[in-house]
């Protein structure tokens, strides 16, 4: 058995090789527009709310396979206030959010694309990885911004970072010799409820500070109701965001990329 284990090894590393040496680099930028779905926006995911920034670096190790690191920065934001649903306006909760967002993800081209060596300069294509992406809601109370998870607003102590699945869709047109113009959407299952600072019920104040000028702002961050109606609307075992255990976010825009064409690609 021992020499079957080695014959895989050689050929399992004769393939990695081959694969290195063909492959084409690749480094890009794109802009565009970022939105979210979450307990203040359940039902619309096309909904844009804020700018998007991203870059990346990929290896194309065939016309049809890629691999890229990519960095996205993008904003999200969303007001009750604003909402269509009267439910939500009397809530009057809301939220602004920048994230970064660092992924590794793989690219499927349907044609035999020219960045890997194809004769295509065309091609819709797929994407999907795994990532991380760090956070920080935040509101503005009395014309003051607050870091939302610095106030437990749930009396839960959520973690700022989660671990995220992005996916999506492209087309890619190489316009002109090395460069190519793109444009995709893609989202993100993110392993948070708490991209929104709401996610589960409202709290008991029984587990707030005990610091008498955290404790208020606790309070009044967590319930903003009383702003609308005079009163609130939350308590103990009443339900403040949506049933859903995690957050969705999205990237929305066109880039342009250069690829290092080598000789060996051909």
């Amino acid at each position: 058995m021992s020499y079957k284990k080695t014959l895989l090894a050689i050929i399992f590393t004769s393939f990695l090789s081959s694969k290195s040496n063909a492959q084409t680099w690749e480094v890009g930028l794109q802009a565009g527009g970022a939105g979210y779905m979450g307990d203040l926006n359940p039902t619309n995911p096309l909904k844009v709310s804020g700018l998007h920034l991203g870059a990346f670096v990929k290896a194309n190790f065939d016309p049809n396979w890629a691999l890229s690191f990519n960095y996205n920065n993008g904003k999200i934001k969303a007001d009750d206030a604003k909402s269509s649903n009267e439910q939500f306006r009397q809530r009057n909760l809301s939220f602004s959010n920048k994230l970064h967002e660092m992924s590794l993800m793989v690219d499927f081209n349907f044609f035999d694309y020219f960045s890997g060596g194809g004769y295509s300069r065309f091609s819709p294509y797929l994407y999907t990885g795994v990532g991380a992406v760090l956070f920080s809601p935040k509101a503005i109370y009395q014309g003051t911004e607050y870091k939302l998870a610095l106030y437990d607003t749930e009396a839960i102590d959520y973690k700022t970072y989660a671990l995220t699945v992005p996916f999506g869709f492209g087309l890619k047109y190489n316009f002109k010799s090395n460069w190519t113009i793109m444009t995709n959407i893609g989202y993100r299952n993110a392993y948070t409820d708490y991209l929104d600072d709401v996610g589960d019920k409202y709290p008991d104040p029984a587990n707030f500070s005990s610091d008498q000028s955290v404790r208020q702002i606790q309070i009044a961050l967590s319930d903003r109701s009383n702003e609308v109606l005079g009163y609130n609307i939350g308590g103990k075992d009443i339900q403040r965001g949506d049933f859903r255990k995690r957050d969705t976010y999205m990237f929305v825009g066109i880039g342009i990329t250069y690829t290092f064409v080598s000789q060996k690609c051909f």
